[in-house]
């Protein structure tokens, strides 16, 4: 990978921006707009993936690798297709309440895998709705996508989900009802609930925001104090949308800081993690680490060099708690440019320079285990993830531009979410 890493940190970032991108120009339906959630082949749709690649389209405008007659002709085929699918209670429908379910089909867009509705999975949709709707702003076709994307932000009852809780539930099946189990513990779903709770039609109320921080866990981490949460992606998708520096809801305020802040004491976390190696697992080090949701070896992968340990497929590993396999995903590193400029490229460069197999076609990988060796060569992870590949595109232009950021900070939905949870302050 000798081409990427002479390159200067600009032209580096605009490979691998650029790179990750054509992702969803590959495993894109130019029927419906839906985007497979890997690059295997028989892949389904991800819903979150397609709230991805929306928020991603006006990236490429801005940087030029899409006209924006093409991207907004692409954005209201997906937003079609969304609004025109089966909402009802049947097992092979595409959604219901204005939720979808995690998978669907490529082809049909009807339920797969016996799949939940998921709850996080379609807010993730959602504000990419919701940017393209802000983003698209013009005359001929793109007064259709504003349309579709109120009313398609519209119709989601997010008071059904609580299930009579003060809380929401993760999903529900049809035949079975809501999944017995909610979120604890802070993690993704902040984006969630600033979705639902800016609601004009369905809205949860402004409380469960606050019932959800109850939940959370404030520790004393390797040096750090922080709001915990294990897996980096955690600490990266609601980011990906939302411009967190200096607002602060009521825990925020409480302990004096800010989400934005906490995901950089995440990053330092995983760096010291990686640094002291406590399981002395291969490469880890503060220029390489990014422990979180991704693809790993399984048990049927297991060599001599892993020492008999366990590995967990894909899994969403987390530190310092774990579960940790000696995976690293390539691709939270870059991800988190934001946050530590510096270490994430210094630790992109050292990754491209070890082992440059974790990137082809400009493409970073979802995760490699260097612990674990069959024929001289670290495992690998075979093919791309979109939700990997989307979140680079957004988190490399966040850092660059601030360009999605300026975005959504003109979106009524997203300040009004931020402002009935009790975000106050900075830019609001």
């Amino acid at each position: 990978m000798a081409g990427l890493t002479t390159l200067s940190d600009d032209a580096l970032l605009d490979r691998l921006q650029r790179g990750a991108f054509a992702y969803f120009e590959d495993y894109t339906s130019a029927d419906n707009g839906l985007v497979a959630d890997t690059s295997r082949p028989g892949s389904p749709c991800s819903i979150a993936v397609v709230g991805f690649a929306l928020s991603c389209y006006p990236v490429a405008v801005h940087r030029g690798w899409l006209s924006r007659d093409v991207a907004a002709a692409r954005t209201l085929k997906a937003l079609r297709f969304f609004s025109d699918s089966e909402q009802t209670e049947e097992a092979d429908a595409t959604g219901f309440k204005g939720f979808y379910y995690h998978f669907l089909d490529m082809h049909t867009g009807r339920r797969v895998w016996q799949c939940e509705l998921s709850l996080i999975d379609t807010a993730l949709l959602v504000a990419g709705i919701v940017t393209a709707g802000c983003y698209f702003d013009g005359d001929g076709i793109e007064p259709h996508i504003r349309a579709l994307s109120e009313s398609l932000y519209r119709r989601i009852d997010w008071s059904w989900a609580l299930n009579g809780g003060k809380t929401l539930a993760q999903g529900w099946k049809p035949g079975c009802g809501f999944l017995h189990y909610g979120w604890e513990g802070y993690n993704e779903a902040t984006i969630l609930y600033i979705l639902g709770v800016a609601s004009p039609t369905f809205p949860l109320p402004s409380e469960s925001f606050a019932g959800w921080t109850f939940t959370y866990q404030w520790e004393n981490l390797l040096g750090q104090n922080l709001l915990y949460s294990g897996p980096l992606f955690t600490h990266l998708f609601s980011h990906a949308w939302i411009d967190f520096r200096s607002i602060r809801d009521q825990f925020m305020r409480e302990k004096n800081a800010d989400y934005f802040e906490n995901t950089k004491k995440a990053v330092a976390v995983q760096r010291d993690y990686c640094a002291r190696n406590p399981h002395r697992f291969e490469a880890y080090d503060r220029n390489l680490w990014g422990i979180t949701a991704g693809d790993g070896p399984n048990n049927q992968d297991m060599r001599k060099k892993s020492r008999d340990r366990r590995c967990y497929g894909y899994m969403s590993r987390g530190v310092p708690y774990g579960p940790d396999d000696g995976t690293i995903a390539p691709w939270a590193m870059l991800a988190s440019l934001p946050f530590n400029p510096d270490a994430a490229l210094q630790g992109i460069r050292c990754l491209l320079e070890q082992y440059p197999q974790v990137c082809s076609n400009d493409r970073l990988s979802s995760g490699f285990n260097p612990s674990l060796v069959e024929d001289g060569r670290a495992w690998l992870s075979t093919g791309w993830y979109g939700l990997d590949q989307g979140l680079l595109v957004m988190m490399i232009e966040n850092h660059r531009t601030g360009f999605l950021w300026d975005i959504t900070r003109g979106s009524d939905i997203f300040r009004t979410g931020l402002r009935r949870a009790g975000f106050e302050g900075g830019w609001l």
